[in-house]
């Protein structure tokens, strides 16, 4: 087992990318079932292999000039698919740590084994992170059956990534294929940002329809921030670019939401964007160093 440490020249690096999904292992297995798959596929568009190995996204990173955060989600629980394989991705991360960096997942419902996951993923296998989805996890994030896990999480010192506003999960099928949508509602982690301030949270996503409300959350506490993965730049909500340029400018990170969206169609409808120059590298990469906690 290699236990992750950082390897990224972050002063080189134009770029990090704080929202990367690895979606198979080396078994084969998938973190969804074929059908979110397919439907998912559907609503990006996005005409790109939507399972490549963490070996081929090094590669894809590296040659960007770029490092990445790449992550998984554990959805056993609520979708009966088990997930792939959070140990393997920090282990191969280890072997690409110029370019990569492992965040964990665990099972929300898993209780008291989910808290020692937690544990065991920070001191064993090094992951700097953990990230939630509560659609796809089926759980409201400030039910406080969950407080235990913040709290280890917290104590770790390590931040907290959780998927924010609409999904592409379950887009065009039937009932959304049972995922609800309100559990992803920005304001059930405004209570918990305020119960745990030790706590760095990330909100991903543009949080449409829930925009203005991430955006009171990030502006009030100093634990909230940002991600912008998920959607073109060029289809931002006006008043998330307005934050971002102006009093939310320490506050947004750069995320693409790779594969479905690529680095490279994020860049270039980026920088369609009227944004102050001096925000550009705070987005693309300071504020991310702050959220890992290396600044």
């Amino acid at each position: 087992m290699s236990r992750y440490s950082y390897g990224v020249d972050f002063d080189r690096i134009t770029a990090l990318d704080m929202h990367t999904h690895v979606e198979i292992d080396g078994c084969g297995h998938k973190s969804l079932d074929d059908d979110l798959i397919a439907a998912s596929e559907k609503y990006f568009k996005s005409g790109q292999e939507r399972t490549p190995s963490i070996e081929t996204m090094a590669e894809h990173y590296r040659e960007r000039n770029m490092a990445a955060v790449v992550f998984t989600v554990d959805s056993g629980s609520a979708t009966g698919h088990p997930a792939n394989s959070v140990e393997e991705i920090a282990e191969k991360a280890a072997g690409h740590n110029d370019v990569l960096i492992p965040f964990g997942s665990v099972d929300p419902w898993q209780g008291r084994a989910a808290v020692n996951r937690v544990r065991r993923l920070v001191d064993d296998y090094g992951v700097k992170g953990f990230k939630f989805h509560p659609s796809l996890q089926g759980f409201e994030p400030n039910d406080r059956r969950f407080y235990p896990l913040y709290e280890t999480i917290a104590e770790c010192g390590v931040p907290a990534l959780f998927h924010t506003g609409q999904t592409g999960i379950g887009a065009g099928l039937p009932g959304g294929h049972g995922i609800k949508l309100r559990y992803s509602d920005p304001m059930l982690l405004d209570d918990v940002a305020a119960d745990f301030p030790g706590l760095t949270i990330v909100m991903a996503h543009p949080s449409v329809p829930w925009q203005d409300a991430a955006i009171s959350s990030a502006s009030h506490k100093t634990n909230v921030y940002i991600d912008l993965s998920g959607w073109s730049p060029k289809y931002f909500p006006p008043q998330l670019v307005k934050a971002a340029n102006s009093f939310l400018r320490h506050k947004v990170v750069f995320g693409s939401d790779f594969p479905v969206i690529q680095p490279d169609r994020w860049m270039r409808d980026f920088e369609t964007l009227e944004l102050k120059e001096e925000v550009r590298p705070l987005i693309f990469k300071e504020n991310a160093l702050t959220v890992l906690g290396l600044r």
